[in-house]
């Protein structure tokens, strides 16, 4: 299995959740990473935990979608490290409600800044040098929802079918020049990210129903798995791939079942 030691790694997001994880499992693999989100305490604190366990890393606080602070990371990283072998796309924010309850501002035109917009600006900006060196990885942090469309995800789905498509059409462009390029699609998972999406109780019976207990650890351990060898995309857990499946071969069995599940727990003011 191909050796990670020495690598430099850019995660976005890196704050909480799968950034967080990937990157102490990074660190542990003898990467040198470099943190990037918006709160600079939390990066330093686990800069600070990974540089007592003999790991190296540094923190850049970084608004993702600010393109001059997107273009100070990538100087800030070559200057530390001289070079970027892999990016990990994992910085994005979700919204759960019937779509007629999204705001304009942070439910539609925030949520896709950030997972899309946002997205392509830092691989836009990376990309360049990893071109120079006939080199490196991107790997994109998608959702199963850049797969099926589910009812109350209509903002989320929407930008990660997006990034779904982002992430196919780059790599059709980059790998014949050495640049390889992955998606992940994972379920649910416990993170501090579903604590920010808000609450519906339609939604919460449907993930309970679907509740993997998968961990933030495992979908990291999985990234990293992509990492040492290098696939156009990932569905996690494995029997995601049948209901994804299911979805492109019946779509019109699953309209049915989305129209009776909407009228049944669509309530109108």
């Amino acid at each position: 299995m191909p050796n990670l030691k020495n690598k430099v790694v850019l995660i976005t997001g890196a704050s909480s959740g799968f950034g967080e994880d990937a990157a102490l499992l990074f660190a542990k693999e003898g990467c040198k990473v470099v943190l990037a989100a918006r709160r600079i305490d939390r990066l330093q604190i686990l800069a600070a935990k990974i540089q007592e366990a003999s790991g190296e890393a540094i923190a850049i606080q970084v608004d993702i979608t600010n393109p001059a602070d997107v273009s100070s990371m990538l100087k800030s990283t070559l200057e530390n490290y001289g070079q970027i072998d892999i990016l990990f796309n994992n910085a994005g924010i979700g919204r759960v409600d019937w779509f007629e309850n999204h705001s304009l501002d942070r439910d539609i035109d925030s949520l896709v800044q950030v997972n899309l917009t946002a997205l392509m600006q830092v691989t836009r900006t990376v990309l360049p040098h990893m071109l120079k060196r006939s080199q490196g990885h991107i790997i994109n942090m998608v959702s199963v929802a850049g797969l099926i469309a589910p009812p109350l995800l209509t903002s989320y789905s929407a930008s990660k079918h997006g990034a779904r498509a982002f992430t196919d059409a780059l790599r059709r462009e980059v790998v014949p020049f050495g640049i390889k390029v992955s998606g992940i699609y994972p379920g649910p998972a416990a993170t501090e990210f579903g604590q920010h999406i808000g609450k519906n109780n339609a939604y919460g019976s449907v993930r309970k129903s679907f509740n993997t207990r998968m961990t933030s650890e495992y979908v990291a351990r999985r990234v990293l798995d992509v990492a040492r060898s290098p696939r156009r995309s990932l569905i996690i857990p494995w029997w995601f791939r049948i209901v994804t499946t299911f979805d492109m071969l019946f779509p019109v069995v699953v309209d049915w079942i989305t129209y009776a599940f909407s009228k049944k727990n669509h309530k109108l003011d």
